[in-house]
């Protein structure tokens, strides 16, 4: 039957002609076994991921070289020919790859490398999943050859025991996607498709962790993250000073007197601190600072040194700044 008798040609749409393609003539499926491995001297690595009870699973092959460079693979799927698609692209990427390097790679590279078009996502957002798993059985086969514990790689605390989703898969992949509801981690993942106690508090199930709550402190780390790289643009003269919150402008203010400021103060056993920032109605910012050590007292703070502080300030932020001694 053809696939669109099959399923209807509006879902199959929704796929790249790279995905159809590999559905049907994966090039790397197949079994590597020992003896091989041995008649071509190299070093065989089989590492499992997925569950199969939900339907999804992938078996790894890697034949690595003394140089710990992967110079053939092969895999085996159990499930959807997305999930066949998906990792047969993922063992094409890893080949002619160190270890090193192919641990790198994430669902995000898989499912961009099927992409018919840039913009154009290769499968429809509740099969992204498949890209994911074939992501995490390359940490799995990277752990088994390098001799670490898969930790070093993710954290392996399972969230969703059904999918056999781990904290650090759902952590890293909300950041990599920038998921922002349970419904999003779903599609990307699985987790929580099946008997949904992992969703949140009160299902038939008691868990350490929820999605809700993971989520949740993901997102919040982002936005801590977000706001400490506009800090730092600020500081590099790459984010508009005026555009800023009053927290922004400060640490801002600091991280340019901590790389051009402070130094030069204390080579003379001086030192100063930010005491206030104020935004005037005529536009102006307004920093008032406290010399330290040998600042403090020195006729300088008041013409010299106070010039060349108010100087570089305008010069790496914005040129409304002054500067105060109090």
């Amino acid at each position: 039957m053809a696939k669109n008798e099959l399923l209807g040609g509006a879902l199959w749409d929704a796929y790249s002609k790279k995905v159809s393609e590999r559905m049907d003539n994966p090039t790397h499926l197949g079994v590597i076994t020992q003896e091989e491995a041995d008649k071509r001297g190299l070093k065989l690595i089989v590492a499992d991921y997925g569950a199969e009870a939900c339907g999804d699973a992938v078996r790894l092959y890697w034949l690595v070289d003394s140089n710990d460079v992967i110079v053939d693979a092969k895999f085996k799927s159990f499930g959807c020919g997305t999930a066949i698609a998906s990792s047969d692209m993922m063992v094409e990427l890893c080949l002619g790859k160190k270890v090193q390097e192919a641990v790198k790679i994430t669902n995000i590279d898989v499912e961009k490398a099927l992409r018919d078009e840039p913009d154009t996502p290769a499968v429809p957002g509740q099969k992204m999943h498949c890209s994911v798993m074939a992501y995490d059985v390359i940490k799995k086969a990277a752990a088994m050859y390098l001799g670490k514990n898969p930790e070093d790689f993710e954290d392996e605390i399972i969230v969703c025991e059904c999918a056999r989703v781990s904290l650090g898969t759902l952590k890293e992949v909300i950041k990599l996607n920038d998921l922002k509801s349970v419904e999003e981690i779903t599609e990307y993942t699985k987790a929580g498709a099946f008997c949904k106690s992992c969703i949140k508090p009160g299902g038939h199930e008691e868990r350490e962790y929820y999605l809700v709550d993971i989520l949740r402190d993901v997102r919040a780390e982002m936005e801590e993250e977000a706001l400490k790289n506009k800090a730092d643009s600020s500081a590099k003269g790459e984010l508009d000073f005026n555009s800023m919150t009053m927290v922004q402008k400060i640490k801002a203010i600091e991280a340019v007197i901590d790389e051009k400021i402070r130094p030069m103060l204390m080579m003379d056993g001086g030192n100063m601190e930010i005491i206030d920032l104020k935004t005037t109605s005529d536009g102006y910012s307004d920093v008032y600072i406290r010399y330290l050590g040998a600042c403090s007292g020195c006729a300088s703070g008041s013409t010299g040194t106070l010039f060349a502080i108010e100087s570089v300030l305008q010069e790496d932020l914005d040129k409304s700044i002054r500067v105060f001694p109090v």
